[in-house]
């Protein structure tokens, strides 16, 4: 007995050829698909609210960054100036981090970190120390943050991280970020940094700052031309893209301060204004004339800059910091996991 075969007629034909292109389109739609958003949050050891949006927030996260590890102003070993509230109340079920800084009494200070580089012996001692703290803490990643250097300072903040990072990594903490600002290739450079930590955290903020013209803290363009600048450096795989949940109000004379969303609500309330989403930059702006203008992000905001880096590959935030935000961005980053 000879096989046969069931020949379909033609339209049997083209109907089973539409349905494989279907499928096949289908397909690569969805390998196409965005990866899930991943967030990490940054706490403050000095105020309380950081740690309690952490915690009432915690099924946001992926991680939250809350272990304070300082460089001393003179020797430029590490101490802790602060407890981690969050490591003692394991309970939340969160991941935390640690992060090193060489910020000391409000301000960054360079020189130790030089002094260090400059004693292989004591820089070996110090990222030793620091690996010892974040283990013994149970900290299962780290973000390394030190600033403050000067434009021939390059070959310094790089010995450093590297340091930092290999004594962390042989401890087996991980990941490894190092904060780098938005557009500062010259000092921080990805490509010296990376791989030896596995991600530049950008910090996608202060496009105007303390001490500049009143202006928006993170305009999307800016956002977008600085994503795209780390981006080409290292890859967006190696991006983690630092966004800003607070603001500044500038007075008429004299640098700005700080302030949260309910700082900046209460504000233009009490000067009879309204804060507006400046339609240029999408950031929500008041002005007290001849008293003040301030600049505050938002949820808006917010959704606005996550679509940006989204658009550029990169899927892990951070939000700095904590305890200021407005309330909305807890939706925003809901829908957008």
């Amino acid at each position: 007995m000879m096989p046969f075969t069931i020949r379909p007629r033609a339209s049997q034909l083209g109907a089973l050829l539409t349905i494989l292109a279907v499928a096949v389109v289908t397909g690569a739609a969805r390998s196409r698909a965005p990866a899930r958003l991943r967030v990490w949050g940054f706490t403050v050891p000095w105020d309380g609210r950081s740690s309690a949006a952490a915690r009432e927030h915690a099924g946001q996260f992926d991680a939250v960054v809350s272990g304070w590890i300082q460089l001393d102003s003179l020797t430029g070993q590490p101490f802790a100036e602060f407890h981690d509230t969050l490591a003692r109340n394991r309970t939340t079920g969160l991941r935390l981090m640690g992060i090193v800084t060489n910020a000391v009494g409000g301000r960054f200070r360079a020189d130790p970190v030089r002094q260090l580089v400059a004693d292989p012996p004591a820089l070996a001692h110090a990222a030793g120390d620091i690996a010892r703290r974040l283990t013994s803490g149970g900290y299962r990643g780290v973000v390394i943050d030190l600033e403050g250097f000067a434009p021939t300072d390059r070959a310094v903040a790089t010995a450093a991280v590297r340091a930092i990072a290999d004594s962390a990594r042989a401890r087996g903490v991980g990941p490894i970020a190092v904060a780098v600002p938005a557009v500062d290739t010259t000092v921080f450079n990805g490509r010296d940094l990376v791989p030896a930590a596995d991600y530049l955290l950008v910090m996608l903020y202060d496009q105007h700052w303390m001490t500049s013209p009143p202006g928006p803290l993170a305009a999307p363009d800016w956002v977008r031309s600085a994503t795209a600048l780390r981006v080409g450096e290292v890859g967006a795989q190696h991006v983690v893209a630092a966004l800003p949940l607070y603001g500044y109000r500038w007075p008429t004379a004299g640098p700005a301060a700080a302030l949260t969303f309910a700082d900046a609500q209460r504000d233009a309330a009490a000067a009879n204004v309204s804060l507006q989403r400046d339609p240029a930059t999408s950031t929500m702006r008041a002005t007290s004339p001849g008293v003040w203008d301030l600049w505050v992000s938002d949820a808006g905001l917010i959704e606005a800059l996550i679509r940006e880096v989204r658009a550029q590959g990169v899927n892990t935030i951070a939000l700095w910091r904590l305890g200021q935000e407005d309330p909305g961005v807890w939706a925003i980053i809901g829908r957008s996991r």
